[in-house]
């Protein structure tokens, strides 16, 4: 089995995909504001910021930038994905999820890409924004209500 090893550079804007185990769960629009919480707990105790974000029912993409001299993004995902799952109803788990403690309502991974210009940080912020009408969602990036679009008027920074 291959081991990977992500890239680990401080200070980093980094992209990410974050995926439900159940693909066809709205658990993350359902229950927004559980998600919002752990987010916000977890940027209270391990900072970073938020370029980018857009949550659909199934899956979020976000695009952060870590603190200087900060390079550990999986530690926080770590805490949003563990605080979210005690937040959220107990279901019934494969021995694998007890195993390992988790709730199973993750993927355990998830997708990083490092950003590595302006050029390739505009496409993952206008990635996030367009991603519920590539899904069907809406028609417009607007018209998606579990987006950073409406924070940042649909501009790029």
């Amino acid at each position: 089995m291959s081991r990977y090893l992500r890239p680990r550079v401080p200070g980093a804007t980094v992209f990410f995909t974050v995926a439900l185990a159940d693909r066809s769960s709205d658990a993350l629009v359902r229950e927004v504001g559980a998600l919002r919480d752990a987010v916000r707990a977890t940027r209270a105790e391990r900072p970073f910021a938020i370029d980018a974000w857009v949550t659909l029912p199934d899956h979020m993409h976000c695009l952060w930038t870590l603190p200087v001299g900060d390079r550990d993004f999986s530690t926080r995902w770590s805490i949003i994905k563990a605080r979210f799952s005690r937040a959220m109803p107990i279901v019934e788990r494969r021995r694998s999820h007890e195993a390992r403690r988790e709730h199973g309502i993750w993927q355990r991974r998830f997708w990083e890409h490092h950003i590595r210009d302006e050029a390739d940080y505009q496409a993952h912020v206008r990635y996030c924004w367009i991603n519920p009408v590539k899904h069907g969602y809406v028609e417009r990036p607007e018209d998606w209500p579990y987006s950073s679009y409406h924070r940042d008027g649909g501009v790029i920074a």
